[in-house]
């Protein structure tokens, strides 16, 4: 629904209907619209997160850590439906977390994992550049596959453009 219309248009009706339950229950276990859009937010982190590492760990147990790190970041690109409707709820989710501080914590709490993650990954391959901070790379990579994924999105990047930049940057990064 908030793919398609925005969080906005999101009502509790729909969701009861579409989850087959009454609005009752909907009501019971939200309470509220804002309630049932933050935990709704909460699932889809963490469902987004258990896809990703469902891709990636035939690649980590082959031990091609560059592979690993390059699947991390192809990860957050609309290679696919569920990618793309996934980019676009968390684009109007972060819009409104902006002005919205129970959203912004869903955000914000705790470590940046993903950026974590590829800094780690870059350390773990080694032979980086001299002056190369993982952890700096690690934010740019993050930040900038995810602008390129809605400049794929409005259709001003191919996907081919976006991975050639992303193999740009990562022979960059490595020596």
């Amino acid at each position: 629904m908030a793919a398609g219309r925005g969080l906005e248009a999101v009502s509790m009706r729909e969701v009861a209907a579409e989850a087959g339950v009454s609005l009752r229950v909907v009501q019971y276990y939200f309470g509220s619209k804002h309630r049932l859009l933050v935990e709704a937010l909460r699932m889809l982190h963490e469902e987004n997160d258990r896809r990703a590492r469902a891709r990636m760990s035939g690649l980590h147990e082959a031990g091609d850590l560059r592979a690993v790190l390059r699947a991390v970041l192809i990860e957050f690109l609309p290679l696919d439906g569920q990618r793309a409707m996934a980019l676009r709820v968390f684009t109007a989710y972060f819009v409104r977390s902006l002005a919205d501080p129970a959203m912004a914590e869903v955000f914000l709490h705790g470590e940046q994992a993903v950026e974590s993650l590829v800094a780690d990954l870059i350390r773990g391959i080694g032979a980086v550049r001299p002056g190369v901070d993982p952890a700096r790379e690690a934010d740019l990579l993050v930040s900038g596959v995810t602008g390129l994924g809605m400049d794929v999105l409005h259709g001003r990047r191919t996907m081919a453009d976006v991975q050639a930049t992303i193999d740009y940057h990562l022979d960059r990064i490595f020596s």
